[in-house]
């Protein structure tokens, strides 16, 4: 596999094969291939596409799912991925999140928590800590804007219904809705995620802004506080 890519028969060079049959024929190495281009001296792209895979088996996340929990610094351990390869393999999976999130978006329904789920599942699931968003809505419930309230551990010491209702009134929020991940993979509430619930909707309904449901995201899995009774009806 050390031959020039010109070595390689050409029914086997991943970019003429891409043309040839269509994209959804490549393996994954051939795809990585095809996006670096080039490989290093003495290692043809197709070499190093599938060293960076083997690479992966050996992390906690094997295959291309790596990808997204690299760093550069750690790419750039790889032979032959230097910073322009290991940021090119970031964007990579920056990229996919945010095709994932952009298809999602066209079926976002602020009534759904499947469809809220979806819109934040690739953007959330691979986090290694866990992340607080906010989504902040109209009296129509057309979306005004999302934050990042918290990145660590969520807990009532670190998210306080003050910064969440500083930032509903910045966007003059009616409805509202908060999205965490489980980084372990299982949604289900903890005690404390129970116990900020409670207190932010306690503090909404003096503020007469209404938290419309608590979503925690796990690994394709999520659970809606709305869903599982947690929280009482939707307001009229």
């Amino acid at each position: 596999m050390n031959h020039t890519m010109k070595e390689i028969p050409e029914s086997q060079r991943p970019y003429e094969k891409c043309i040839r049959e269509g994209e959804n024929t490549l393996s994954d190495s051939e795809l990585l291939a095809v996006i670096l281009r080039c490989g290093t001296r003495g290692m043809n792209s197709l070499t190093l596409a599938n060293d960076i895979l083997s690479h992966m088996e050996q992390s906690p996340y094997p295959g291309l799912l790596g990808l997204l929990h690299c760093s550069v610094s750690d790419l750039k351990k790889i032979h032959g991925i230097g910073t322009v390869k290991a940021v090119q393999l970031k964007c990579i999976g920056e990229l996919s999140k945010r095709i994932a999130s952009t298809a999602a978006r066209i079926s976002l329904d602020f009534n759904s928590p499947d469809s809220i789920a979806a819109y934040y599942m690739e953007q959330l699931r691979h986090q290694e800590q866990e992340i607080m968003v906010c989504m902040m809505l109209d009296n129509q419930n057309h979306l005004l804007g999302d934050t990042v309230l918290s990145k660590g551990t969520v807990n009532a010491t670190l998210i306080t219904p003050r910064e969440v209702y500083l930032e509903a009134l910045r966007y003059h929020a009616v409805n509202l809705i908060l999205i965490h991940n489980h980084p372990g993979g299982n949604p289900a509430p903890s005690k404390c995620d129970k116990e900020i619930t409670e207190r932010i909707c306690q503090a909404g309904e003096m503020l007469g802004i209404n938290l419309l449901d608590h979503i925690i995201i796990g690994d394709h899995r999520y659970i809606s506080f709305r869903e599982e009774g947690l929280m009482g009806a939707y307001p009229e």
